[in-house]
């Protein structure tokens, strides 16, 4: 068995993988203030899972906390591991699009899986996962409810997308205007989108990652009528990081890096 552990700012991830490359076991959770005490829970769920007797052969760590697992036989960067997370479902050249807590990724993808360039928005939380966890109290809305509040908007309000607290002040003069809950939140995704699209020039088959797109599908539907090609949202698309990063296990260990 091989374990990929991804300790994003937020939300930590981990996916157990069997040497046919099946998914034996995921989880996920709250990243915290002890990332190596996320990442023992992480463990120890999936093994659990896995059955009686299961250990890890090999443990690649990634993400923003990935030096912190002390049982990690090696790290690789979130770049890598979103690329490789990716292909494993889509093996074509691709552009991934991983919407993070704390920042935007747009990696892109050679046919074998690897990432050839790559852009990163790190200036401001504006557009990333944050960035709804901001607005959404100032609209006294839980997170979990902004995907079908935005599906049921009836015009496209334009928000800024380049500062928080600018599009929180905006947002309040929104609703001093009268503007109805369900619309200033597809402003809010029209925002993200925006953010995404001035990154880079997005081409050819679009694969979306990230705990963001896993949680708010309406963003992908969103950002498809922006594209001229096929956008693509992989099962469980949080978990794309620690997929890659246990691919990168299985692979380490096949060649007798251990």
């Amino acid at each position: 068995m091989f374990l990929g552990i991804d300790i994003g700012a937020s939300a930590a991830k981990a996916v157990l993988l069997g040497a046919d490359r099946q998914v034996l076991a995921s989880a996920s959770g709250n990243s915290g203030v002890n990332f190596a005490l996320a990442a023992d829970g992480l463990r120890a769920r999936c093994l659990a899972a896995a059955g009686p007797g299961a250990a890890a052969a090999y443990t690649v760590s990634t993400g923003y906390g990935r030096r912190n697992v002390s049982f990690a036989d090696d790290t690789r960067t979130e770049i890598s591991c979103h690329a490789r997370g990716a292909h494993f479902h889509y093996p074509r050249a691709c552009t991934v699009v991983d919407i993070g807590s704390q920042d935007n990724k747009i990696i892109r993808v050679d046919g074998a899986g690897k990432p050839v360039s790559f852009k990163m928005n790190r200036n401001c939380a504006a557009g990333t996962g944050a960035f709804l966890e901001e607005i959404a109290p100032r609209l006294s809305l839980p997170l979990g409810e902004l995907d079908g509040l935005a599906r049921k908007a009836r015009e496209e309000l334009e928000l800024g997308s380049f500062c928080t607290v600018f599009t929180k002040t905006e947002i309040l003069a929104r609703i001093a205007g009268g503007a109805r809950l369900e619309d200033i939140v597809r402003g809010v995704f029209g925002s993200i989108i925006k953010r995404i699209v001035e990154m880079d020039t997005l081409e050819g088959d679009i694969v979306m990652t990230g705990g963001v797109i896993a949680h708010n599908p309406y963003l992908g539907e969103m950002l498809q009528k922006k594209l001229a090609g096929k956008l693509f949202v992989p099962p469980a698309p949080q978990f794309a990081g620690a997929l890659g990063a246990a691919l990168f296990a299985l692979e380490l260990a096949a060649a007798g890096k251990k």
